[in-house]
């Protein structure tokens, strides 16, 4: 199976806390895996700022269910394309 690049900068964030960088600010980042790798949440929030981005995704039968957090699916795709990862 092909994987879209956004799910395989998902799967390059350190479990846990961890920093990167978008488009020129930086974020912290809470990312937790459950059921074995099957499910995901992201949490970035920017520091010294408001943005944020919440994701929750899940591996099924069916391929990939990418589900944002009161927010337009394409702003947490373009977060994750574009994402830096600066530390832990």
């Amino acid at each position: 199976m092909i994987h879209p690049g956004w799910y395989d900068k998902l799967l390059l964030v350190p479990l846990g806390y961890s920093t990167g960088s978008f488009r020129g600010k930086t974020y912290g980042l809470s990312h937790r895996s459950f059921n074995g790798g099957r499910s995901h949440k992201l949490f970035a929030e920017e520091l010294g700022g408001a943005d944020f981005i919440s994701l929750n995704l899940y591996k099924t039968r069916a391929g990939l269910q990418l589900k944002p957090c009161e927010m337009p699916e394409e702003k947490v795709i373009d977060f994750l394309e574009a994402l830096e990862l600066t530390g832990r």
